[in-house]
């Protein structure tokens, strides 16, 4: 082994102890250049891939590492805990035994091993009771004569949300108290309607003396949200705002911030916008924590009327025909354009599936070289510059906007400028050191992006309602 590469390695193991995943994967990768024959340096970089959510690449280095050391078991649980996060547990199930039968005595891999036929259980289930036209989970929910629980000493909601309604269940969220579940009820069945008759792709505006505000990934860090609109204003007649979806899933508020920018979005429906993200869906719901808070906090009915709601999301918002703001990313063909977006229909296809349109919208992300890629997720694929640019181009487009991956500054601009990529959850899952932001759009068109830091929260861990430690294990 290589001085050389055991610095490069030692280097890689600060950065990873820092919280800083991009550094730490690129110091690994110079320490594989600098020697391609250490096992090690492949499953410490698939360790900081993990950490970045690029399980596809994870699941490549720990493969790399059995090619060269086929008895490592550090490579099989990496591997094993890159295959569990996107979704496929029976090739997890693999790799967990392959640790027990290394060594009997690991308790961790026989923990994972359980855990992992656990899910496979739970996914054939789920599998074999799925029916296609299920009724609505507001089916028989008489809410004219439902009475608010004893006990609930917060705002009364009537047929209309109103501000004074908001500003109350802005309090009672941070001094962790819940909604009335008829009042639940009653926000999630009035979003869905609405959202359920915009257009797959919203059209917006921005007229004059108005300030619109595009917000990335918000994952339930709700007191980080709190310090978004404290410092950049609350939603307002002149201050529009864009959630560019995963509001859900990871951070242990999800149920906080899904029920406050529903109730935003009833309250201001033509200036307060919400784009659906890949985390909006059951698959995801499933594992990474939203559906285990919905039973938690609320009941199984709610959960059940949120994924209805999420369905219903908008998949895109234009911005002035210059910006085209969607979750993921662009597409595997070329010639789709914004009327292809347009025909969409979404309410024909409840949750996106392994390809199509959807799919990409939700799942796929930019890279630095030309052309396209296989996802380094492990699901959907990655677009090169060129790829950006023909869109745009095609599309009479400045910029698209995306959301979808950590960012150390919060943003990162891509693409010569036709890229961009936004992030509102600082400090992601409590490990990740990196900041948030979001863009402000004047009726200029011009695009100004702020920062802001993680703000102290109550001591309650991300991925608290996870259905299992297997997931906790990612972050």
């Amino acid at each position: 082994m290589s001085q050389t590469a055991v610095e490069f390695k030692n280097q890689g193991n600060k950065a990873f102890s820092s919280g800083d995943w991009p550094t730490a994967i690129t110091l690994y990768s110079k320490a594989i250049d600098a020697d391609a024959s250490e096992p090690t340096f492949f499953t410490n970089r698939a360790q900081a891939y993990i950490k970045t959510e690029a399980y596809g690449y994870a699941i490549a280095d720990a493969t790399k590492a059995l090619e060269i050391n086929p008895k490592l078991i550090k490579a099989y649980f990496r591997r094993g805990l890159a295959r569990t996060a996107i979704l496929k547990p029976k090739d997890a199930l693999e790799d967990f035994k392959e640790c027990v039968r290394l060594d009997p005595n690991n308790k961790d891999a026989r923990l994972k091993l359980e855990e992992c036929k656990k899910i496979v259980r739970q996914l054939a289930f789920f599998a074999a009771i799925e029916v296609g036209d299920e009724p609505s989970a507001a089916e028989g929910l008489d809410l004219e004569s439902m009475a608010v629980e004893e006990g609930y000493d917060g705002a009364k909601l009537g047929d209309e949300m109103t501000q004074e309604f908001i500003d109350d269940m802005i309090e009672r969220f941070k001094n962790g108290k819940l909604l009335a579940k008829k009042y639940v009820y009653q926000i999630i069945i009035a979003v869905k309607k609405l959202v359920y008759e915009e257009p797959t792709m919203v059209e917006v505006e921005v007229p004059e003396g108005v300030e619109l505000t595009v917000c990335g990934d918000t994952h339930g860090q709700y007191f980080d949200l709190m310090e978004l609109f404290r410092r950049n204003g609350a939603p307002s007649d002149k201050h529009w705002y864009l959630f560019n979806g995963d509001f859900v899933d990871r951070g242990s508020w999800s149920t906080e911030i899904a029920l406050l920018l529903y109730a935003y979005k009833w309250l201001r429906p033509n200036n307060f916008f919400l784009n659906r993200g890949n985390h909006e869906t059951d698959d995801m719901n499933k594992v990474y924590g939203f559906e285990g808070e919905c039973k938690a906090k609320y009941n199984e009915r709610i959960f059940r009327l949120f994924s209805e709601s999420f369905s219903a999301l908008a998949l895109a918002t234009l911005i002035g025909s210059k910006y085209l703001v969607l979750h993921g990313g662009l597409f595997s063909d070329d010639k789709v354009t914004l009327d292809d977006i347009r025909k969409l229909n979404r309410h024909g296809q409840r949750q996106p599936g392994q390809s199509g349109l959807m799919m990409e919208m939700l799942w796929t992300d930019p890279q630095d070289e030309p052309g396209r890629g296989p996802s380094k997720r492990g699901v959907g694929m990655q677009f090169g510059p060129d790829v950006t640019k023909r869109f745009c181009e095609n599309n009479g487009l400045e910029a698209v906007i995306r959301s979808h991956e950590v960012r150390m500054d919060g943003y990162e601009v891509q693409h010569d400028g036709k890229c961009i990529t936004v992030f509102s959850a600082p400090r992601y899952c409590d490990s990740t050191e990196n900041r948030g932001a979001y863009i402000n759009i004047g009726p200029d068109y011009k695009l100004r992006y702020e920062q802001f830091d993680a703000v102290p929260h109550p001591n309650i861990r991300p991925m608290a309602y996870a259905q299992n430690s297997l997931m906790s294990s990612l972050m």
